[in-house]
């Protein structure tokens, strides 16, 4: 792979194509789970390690799998992923798989690791489809785990399950309609500095070309 298609990759995972705060994909976890920063960990580890597998299982098969059965072949994929999951956090991290509870085996069906398979896996190359799996995830736990932080600090007054202080608290944070509110101004700030990034770089590709012009024009007079 080379570098500029890693980059390209890397980018639309975790900032252009961000699951949760552009594409707005996934929104039961992020909203259900984000009372609690380390249970947000756990739910992004498991569906980074889900995305990158069954992103290269599909990408394998992608000549293989019919057109007509591509969906359910898909989630078959899918799930045994999130069996494996489910099966390694109930052994050896049970606290970890009690938190997650429902959710942990909703993410067959969760949108981002379907998108995925559909968009991008089921046409590229293995490389780039783990790259991808392993972005998009990246993306998804960077964001749930920054919701999760603000909610859990002002909700409780705690962080990663430590106690900060025990006076301040807003209980509205710990409820679902903190957990929208939280949502929709993270996708409003995030977006905000999304569009002002690409207008300061469009400008500033338009103002290198307008340079290279005038060079150009300078030049040709000079011929």
């Amino acid at each position: 792979m080379k570098l500029q298609r890693f980059k390209e990759i890397a980018l639309d995972g975790t900032v252009r194509q961000n699951p949760t705060f552009r594409l707005v994909l996934g929104t039961c976890p992020t909203l259900a789970l984000t009372t609690a920063a380390i249970s947000c960990l756990g739910m992004g580890a498991a569906v980074t390690f889900v995305l990158i597998c069954s992103n290269i299982i599909i990408s394998l098969l992608r000549n293989i799998i019919p057109d007509k059965v591509r969906i359910p072949c898909f989630i078959v994929i899918i799930a045994t992923f999130v069996t494996l999951v489910r099966m390694f956090l109930e052994a050896f991290v049970p606290d970890l798989y009690d938190a997650l509870g429902v959710f942990l085996p909703l993410i067959v069906v969760n949108c981002i690791i379907l998108g995925r398979a559909e968009s991008f896996a089921s046409h590229n190359p293995v490389l780039d489809s783990a790259c991808d799996g392993l972005f998009m995830g990246l993306g998804f736990t960077c964001a749930i785990t920054l919701m999760a932080i603000v909610r859990e600090v002002l909700g409780s007054g705690k962080l990663f399950g430590v106690t900060l202080w025990e006076g301040f608290k807003i209980g509205f944070f710990t409820n679902a309609a903190g957990a929208f509110l939280t949502f929709g101004l993270f996708i409003a700030l995030f977006n905000l500095c999304y569009d002002a990034v690409e207008r300061k770089l469009k400008h500033k590709a338009a103002h290198n070309a307008m340079l290279q012009e005038k060079a150009a024009e300078a030049a040709t007079k000079e011929a």
